[in-house]
């Protein structure tokens, strides 16, 4: 279950390695985090899922037959949103993560990963990511610090505080290498 692809996480991992460092810590306190889904009339489905990174992969494991793999099956886009936790003041900040899911439907390699992710002896679906968009949102101060990395276009931040300025691009690395 190596590397599959240019765009999933052990790329996005290669070429930003703090930065998605600061985005798996914001996902690894919790099992749980939140979904969307594009439902057949095209508007948002929201629901609970479980995430994990393994063998270089950020994979998307759920119940069998449930609707968000039918969703992901029939259109591949999704968002991911980390669990906010217990509070008002999201420690760590907030980690969204935007791709595609590819299926995978190979029963060695779906035995495989259950085997290696202590998975209970039941069918489930399970969806490998392609990243289109990784953003981490923090509070530095009083401002509003957004860390957002595509692999075309690298990692960018910008600040924006409390007042009406737009925000500002402070940081560029430029195009993913």
């Amino acid at each position: 279950m190596g590397s599959m692809t240019t765009n999933n996480w052990a790329a996005f991992e290669a070429a930003e390695p703090d930065f998605a460092k600061a985005v798996r810590d914001r996902f690894a306190p919790h099992t749980h985090h939140v979904l969307a889904t594009l439902r057949r009339d095209g508007s948002p489905r929201v629901s609970g899922l479980t995430v994990d990174v393994r063998g270089g992969e950020l994979w998307l494991g759920m119940m069998a037959g449930s609707r968000k793999a039918v969703d992901l099956r029939r259109d591949p886009r999704f968002a991911l949103h980390s669990n906010p936790g217990e509070g008002e003041t999201m420690p760590g900040g907030d980690a969204r993560i935007s791709g595609r899911a590819v299926e995978i439907v190979d029963p060695p390699e779906l035995h495989r990963y259950a085997e290696e992710a202590n998975a209970p002896d039941e069918p489930f679906h399970l969806f490998r990511t392609e990243l289109t968009e990784v953003v981490h949102t923090g509070i530095d101060g009083e401002e509003l610090v957004v860390r957002s990395w595509t692999p075309s276009r690298g990692l960018r931040t910008f600040r924006r505080g409390n007042d009406d300025e737009p925000a500002r691009e402070i940081g560029r690395d430029g195009p993913a290498r």
